[in-house]
């Protein structure tokens, strides 16, 4: 937003953020959208043998609702972002807002798998804007001395509807039908529209040209390699071979076409700051772990531990209530302590649950699985909010909407992966997919924290 000045009656401004009293209910807004879009990628996994049935589809067909939502939100991330400085903050979330509450009404009463998927893929579009938007308006919400808080307000609306989304939708099934999960998000999100309209200022926007070509590309490589990592799992190797590598010359071809590109999607002026690519990659790293373990842990519990999805969804809720009380935590602690520190911590500590979730008894008791899972969450936590500030606040504050765009895209880009990679290693892992799949996140969760710590060094080295 080179040019973008946001003007109220309030003569708030980007640096000072807006009136208390507007502020709380901004943030309200906000938060209630960007929970409702984590909540979405969250719910639909435990509705897709009702929906197969209900449809008449087969199950393969089916998971098409789930992938269709990601694929469309990680592709549409950086064309997004690039347009950033040409619709505006104000504008873009609107928009996101509107599309994912009229598709989420499209999904309740689809007829067919067709229309279902399609307005899933229409969800994914939503979901994309509201990602992008919704980190920078942290910035512009809240003055620079509160942007820690914005941002632990966030972690909490990212992290609790992602991991309580499974038991929300086994509570919605036992009273009412699938379409309900949906449904839900119709006088929500009209409420956040409303909300939102009557309490952000608008921006002034620039003239951008549409990059056409990279946005073509941006498209094939994501969604060929995500694609091809998942074709692993269904044994079709060739085929997965040839979509992997296909994805990664449209990488390339990308990066090319962007370096000569006079506006480019990649931020290459913030991707050139260290602190900034670390944050990025660790980012990435994170949500990995993340979703491998979300994803896997409903198996391990109800396949190898013979219990009900209503006690999965209890004994994975340590995880997002510990979570929610160390991002508070972890929002005061990043004024005090550099924001690498305190993510390698995190990331370290999740790397250790998730290894002592590999080893758990043959027959544990419950409290030996909430401790576990407590301890991910407090390390997920501890990451998250110090992470997402430093992506936030390193580069100038014209730019948040960019680095809010990549903020993004490391979210949805690790969240896609690591569910490519669940289909891949239950493919390879059989009985013990959940457990390799758990270990492979140990494995993610690590090399975060060598990461940041990589950032600290190179901020250290700078003189920081």
């Amino acid at each position: 937003m080179s040019d973008t000045t946001l003007s109220s009656s309030s003569s708030s401004s980007m640096n000072d953020g807006l009136p208390a009293r507007e502020r709380r209910w901004a943030a309200v807004a906000v938060l209630l959208g960007i929970a409702l879009s984590n909540l979405s990628t969250a719910v639909v996994n435990i509705a897709l043998p009702d929906m197969a049935l209900s449809l008449g589809a087969s199950d393969a067909a089916t998971v098409w609702v789930v992938n269709g939502y990601q694929l469309a939100a990680v592709v549409c991330l950086l064309p997004v972002a690039a347009m950033v400085e040409a619709l505006g903050l104000k504008r873009l979330f609107a928009s996101g807002l509107a599309v994912f509450t009229l598709s989420s009404l499209v999904c309740a009463v689809a007829p067919t798998l067709g229309t279902l998927v399609a307005a899933r893929l229409l969800q994914g579009v939503g979901a994309a804007l509201l990602s992008v938007a919704g980190v920078a308006l942290v910035r512009v919400i809240y003055p620079q001395r509160l942007v820690g808080k914005g941002m632990a307000w966030l972690a909490m609306a990212v992290a609790v509807p992602a991991a309580l989304g499974p038991t929300f939708a086994a509570m919605v099934l036992a009273v009412a039908s699938w379409p309900w999960i949906f449904l839900i998000n119709v006088p929500l999100g009209g409420v956040a529209l409303w909300l939102f309209l009557r309490t952000v200022p608008g921006s002034e926007r620039t003239a951008h040209r549409f990059d056409g070509l990279g946005t073509l590309l941006n498209g094939l490589a994501f969604g060929l390699l995500v694609v091809g990592v998942g074709t692993l799992g269904s044994g079709d190797r060739r085929l997965a071979l040839a979509e992997i590598a296909l994805g990664l010359v449209c990488f390339v071809l990308l990066f090319r076409q962007q370096r000569r590109h006079p506006s480019p999607m990649l931020p290459f002026d913030l991707l050139r700051l260290p602190v900034f690519s670390l944050a990025v990659l660790t980012s990435s790293c994170s949500y990995t772990a993340q979703i491998l373990a979300y994803v896997s842990l409903p198996f391990l519990f109800e396949r190898v531990l013979n219990m009900t999805p209503v006690q999965s969804g209890l004994l994975i809720t340590p995880w997002p209530l510990t979570t929610a009380i160390a991002a508070q935590l972890a929002g005061r602690l990043v004024v005090r302590y550099p924001a690498a520190v305190l993510s390698s911590l995190g990331l370290g500590i999740l790397a250790v649950g998730l290894v002592l979730m590999v080893f758990l008894p043959a027959e544990p008791a419950y409290w030996q699985i909430a401790w576990r899972m407590a301890l991910c969450g407090v390390g997920f936590g501890l990451f998250q909010t110090p992470n997402n500030t430093a992506m936030m606040t390193t580069g100038p504050a014209t730019r948040s909407g960019v680095a809010s765009g990549m903020n993004a895209v490391a979210r949805f880009a690790g969240w896609t992966l690591g569910s490519a990679l669940v289909t891949l290693l239950f493919g390879l892992g059989g009985e013990q997919g959940p457990a390799l799949c758990l270990a492979v996140g140990a494995a993610f969760a690590a090399s975060g924290a060598v990461a940041s710590a990589a950032r600290r060094w190179r901020e250290v080295r700078a003189g920081g």
